[in-house]
């Protein structure tokens, strides 16, 4: 069966969402779009999908629903909420979470949606907007290995790194391992900038000699510009990553795992936050060492 023979519903059209379901639509999948907002579910329709009018409705028809949602509390709804995908799941009875919300959460959910013949894998993603509109995603998925099998052609959809990781959960255990890489990352790049600044050192030099070395990495590359420009454009925004970590060390504590470097950047994501800077991209990160350092961005 050809791609434009399979349907997707796809549920949340966020920054993230938008962007993943328009590449399914260009890999040939006929596309049943729907979110709480209606612009969103318009601007979709106009370029080829089909409105959906509620979740039931993007996922009836469906061979596979994807949600793409901010929060645990906002996927735990689209599941068990009335007209929600345990009362009405697709026609070809799987389900993919691609948002980062809690483990414990798809466990249970994946346990309830099986009770009922229906698949249920946790899949996030690694890549942010920019990956998102590329289609280069890394998307680790956790759930039952058929059911991974069945779900594959979509993920090649949206991205180029697919990784079957594990049972119901483990997605999302590498996903807070990979936010918490990430999280770190940030704060160090602040922190070389932040001591570039203050030595007195062109900082796009600084980040080209860095690029070129072993403290090379995705986030140097991509925010890196930003932070050195002073430019806070929401991309992937604070308030999400806020979530991610809060993610991370809940998953710790149940763990007894210690994460001393987490707590303290998130207690940095804290500060941005109560600075206003909630709905800006992860980069507004540097303004915690502007205010630390009592200087402007250059």
């Amino acid at each position: 069966m050809g791609n434009a023979q399979k349907t997707v519903g796809f549920i949340g059209l966020g920054t993230m969402g938008r962007e993943m379901a328009l590449n399914l639509m260009r890999a040939g999948f006929a596309v049943r779009a729907y979110d709480v907002r209606r612009e969103a579910i318009d601007d979709l329709a106009a370029q080829g999908a089909t409105p959906a009018a509620s979740v039931a409705d993007a996922a009836g028809s469906a061979d596979i629903a994807i949600t793409m949602l901010p929060d645990t509390p906002h996927v735990e709804e689209t599941v068990y909420g009335e007209g929600g995908l345990l009362a009405s799941p697709p026609a070809g009875r799987l389900i993919v979470d691609m948002s980062t919300i809690s483990p414990v959460a798809v466990r249970r959910m994946s346990a309830d949606l099986r009770s009922v013949g229906v698949d249920f894998l946790d899949a996030p993603v690694s890549g942010g907007p920019i990956g998102a509109k590329k289609a280069t995603l890394s998307i680790m998925v956790g759930g039952d290995a058929d059911a991974f099998g069945r779900a594959e052609p979509f993920f090649r959809g949206m991205g180029t790194t697919v990784t079957h990781v594990g049972e119901s959960g483990a997605g999302q255990a590498v996903k807070l391992c990979n936010q918490l890489v990430c999280g770190l990352n940030i704060q160090a790049i602040c922190e070389a900038i932040a001591l570039g600044r203050a030595s007195g050192v062109d900082l796009d030099q600084l980040r080209k000699v860095l690029l070129g070395g072993s403290a090379a990495s995705w986030m140097l590359e991509n925010l890196g510009p930003a932070m050195i420009a002073g430019d806070s454009a929401a991309g992937f925004r604070i308030d999400l990553m806020l979530k991610d970590l809060r993610l991370v060390q809940e998953q710790a504590l149940s763990l007894a795992v210690p994460l001393p470097g987490i707590s303290l950047v998130t207690n940095q994501y804290l500060e941005a936050r109560a600075h206003g800077e909630g709905v800006n991209g992860n980069q507004a990160l540097f303004r915690v060492y502007d205010r630390m350092t009592n200087q402007a961005s250059s």
